[in-house]
């Protein structure tokens, strides 16, 4: 329960008070109430009293780590943050584990990250708490477990955020650094250069006014699609679609799995696509697989022929709507005019998968690359945003919260898609080895997140086991779909030696990198 207060708050602290905005308000409605789990996978045994004194020194230093949600007026609908003093103590959790007595140690961290997301967070101080498990797992040393409320922000503030926090191991003054995203420039402002003469000039103003109807179509297609998947068009119940009528009682289990992500950067130059592309091609193909086998193993006398392919899954796909992604330092993050907004700023779009099994695995590469090219010529994304903030301000939370619980409900999943650091990282001193997020509260049985970091991806599945009850077999879809796209690709020749040369010289220029950086530090 959110703090009752009558409206008697001084002029003085005032600026110590900030509104909640829309989409924050709606996290908190009972049809969501959202957080975000992430777990850390460290390579050195963790010391609480050394990151309770970094996060005195940095973290609480952020305006919504320090702040407690407080709401008055008529039924609390004026809720507010407010800033209060941090006991950083009651944030950091070491629970006493005794890992002798424990047979299967990754079991006992599901268990206990599911356990975890059942109970709520306390709205009496600020919404985060912070677990360290001295455990040893498969891979990882130690573990520590981040649950944020997700009106605090999204999964890019909150990562940013985080990263703000942690230091190469190479070099522990400087910040973590991000792949570097080449934007490519319009073909229109590049004809618009090369040429004076009026053909030039007239070409380009087709060009641009193509481009204009293309974006106008795409955008009202998607708009169109959101529209009626809010008042009628549902998936397909399949075996990985859940009750959302359940969704406030159910168990919740993460997983993860972590594969190479040198594999996907090999198909990426070699099908000439985005990683992003190649993720969603493997997804596709592993839900394929996945209720291919499901479909299997029920005991039916008749299987209608093509059933895969007539089947409709959707899902709802975030995208992060911030000018930029790069790691900005805690203080300029806050800055008025910084280019990182603060917050949750981020739109749907609806992503068709389509569900079949393939004679040639490189064509689900294919038709996500076409879907998703689609998708990005729109403002579509931008126009859900804009929408649900509307909604909130005119009709209410309940109203947009209903809106929303419905076309999620009607949607089989949620995908999302997060770029990580290039090189290894420490949170205070400790290296960390994975990064597995993922958020619920949301209506749906499967959510999906894949996070990069160095040269590896980690995908996170947070699955309602009564309808998805064998995770890891899910799991195993997807590392065997990305092998046989690998294979594919080899075998059709397009994987060529300069390929290969690029990703050598890659790992090659990594390596030397941390090699100066431990020259660096022995000096």
């Amino acid at each position: 329960m959110e703090i009752k207060t009558r409206r008697n708050i001084l002029e003085d602290d005032k600026e110590d008070e900030q509104p909640l905005s829309p989409a924050a308000r709606l996290f908190h409605s009972p049809e969501f109430n959202c957080n975000i789990i992430s777990v850390i996978g460290i390579k050195s045994k963790m010391d609480p009293d050394v990151i309770m004194r970094g996060f005195k020194q940095t973290f609480i230093r952020h305006p919504r780590f320090s702040s407690k949600l407080v709401s008055d007026g008529d039924n609390g609908l004026n809720q507010r943050w407010v800033r209060t003093n941090v006991v950083v103590e009651d944030h950091v959790i070491v629970p006493e584990i005794k890992p002798q007595n424990i047979e299967n140690t990754d079991a006992f961290l599901e268990d206990y990250v599911s356990d975890l997301m059942k109970i709520p967070l306390d709205t009496s101080r600020p919404l985060w708490e912070l677990h360290i498990l001295d455990l040893k797992t498969s891979d990882a040393e130690n573990v520590a477990v981040f649950k944020i409320h997700h009106s605090v922000g999204d999964g890019m503030s909150i990562m940013s955020l985080v990263l703000a926090c942690m230091r190469k191991t190479s070099n522990p003054d400087e910040l973590p650094s991000l792949p570097y995203q080449k934007r490519s420039s319009s073909s229109g402002s590049s004809l618009l250069t090369t040429g004076s003469r009026g053909d030039s000039r007239l070409l380009w103003l087709v060009k641009l006014l193509w481009m204009a109807v293309i974006l106008g179509l795409n955008t009202f297609c998607d708009a169109l699609d959101f529209l009626l998947t809010m008042l009628f068009v549902k998936d397909t119940e399949t075996p990985i679609k859940g009750d959302f009528r359940s969704s406030k009682s159910k168990q919740l289990r993460l997983v993860h799995r972590t594969v190479s992500l040198d594999d996907i950067k090999l198909i990426k130059n070699a099908m000439d696509m985005t990683i992003n592309d190649v993720v969603l091609g493997v997804t596709q193909a592993s839900f394929s697989r996945y209720l291919e086998r499901r479909y299997g193993e029920k005991e039916t006398k008749r299987k209608p022929k093509n059933l895969l392919k007539r089947i409709r899954l959707r899902s709802a796909l975030l995208v992060n709507l911030r000018p930029t992604t790069g790691i900005q330092d805690l203080a300029d993050m806050m800055e008025t005019g910084s280019k990182c907004w603060w917050g949750n700023r981020f739109g749907y779009v609806v992503f068709p998968f389509s569900i079949a099994l393939r004679n040639d695995p490189l064509e689900h590469l294919r038709i996500a690359h076409k879907t998703i090219n689609r998708k990005k010529n729109s403002f579509g994304a931008m126009l859900t945003y804009v929408f649900c903030r509307i909604i909130v301000k005119s009709l209410g939370i309940e109203v947009a919260a209903t809106i929303i619980n419905r076309l999620m409900s009607n949607t089989t999943m949620t995908f999302s898609n997060m770029v990580g650091p290039v090189e290894e990282v420490s949170f205070y001193g400790h290296p960390i080895t994975y990064i597995a997020s993922s958020a619920y509260g949301h209506p749906h049985a499967l959510t999906l997140h894949c996070q990069s970091y160095m040269n590896k991806m980690t995908i996170t599945l947070l699955v309602d086991p009564t309808v998805i009850n064998d995770p890891h077999r899910l799991c195993d879809d997807w590392e065997e779909s990305l092998r046989s796209i690998k294979a594919a690709v080899h075998k059709r020749g397009s994987l060529r030696l300069w390929d290969y040369l690029r990703l050598l010289s890659d790992r090659v220029a990594w390596l030397l990198y941390k090699m100066a950086g431990t020259i660096y530090k022995m000096l």
